[in-house]
């Protein structure tokens, strides 16, 4: 029994230092998740307009990749006129490669107003990579409109 109780943990921690993001390209016409496509999307810079008076929409939104997560390529950010838009997979279900940054992509999913906690952004800022220096920096919550992508398209 003790030996289980030791193999269990050590096993866990095998699989987190191994999840990666996916190898290879992202080219054009890749789909990442569920199959969509760029019919009906709307520029990112027209989004807060759908979201006006409402918590959540539905919606396709194309725009430019800023960043990858480098950990596990489970969640991308997106080009704003306000920074950088936060995409998350819905609920983990497919994973993009790093060389996704840089590209076009529409993201076919839900819009939703939220507050990011301090935690959260911390977080990411390490998924990231970033500087210890730049995670210390983060000391506020943050009103921001965030996604969960059920299919994203490569253009």
């Amino acid at each position: 029994m003790k030996k289980i109780s030791l193999l269990v943990p050590a096993l866990l921690l095998g699989f987190v230092l191994m999840a990666q993001p996916p190898k290879g390209d992202a080219n054009a016409g890749m789909v990442f998740g569920k199959k969509t496509t760029a019919e009906g999307a709307i520029p990112v810079a027209e989004l807060p307009a759908k979201l006006q008076g409402k918590e959540t929409v539905e919606v396709k939104v194309s725009g430019k990749v800023k960043e990858v997560c480098k950990a596990e390529g489970c969640w991308l950010k997106m080009e704003t006129a306000d920074g950088a838009m936060m995409i998350k997979m819905k609920d983990h279900s497919f994973l993009v490669p790093l060389s996704m940054n840089g590209k076009t992509i529409v993201v076919d999913g839900i819009a939703t107003l939220k507050e990011t906690s301090v935690e959260m952004q911390k977080h990411y800022a390490e998924d990231a990579g970033k500087s210890k220096e730049e995670i210390a920096a983060i000391k506020e919550p943050k009103k921001e409109i965030t996604m969960q992508a059920k299919g994203i398209l490569v253009l």
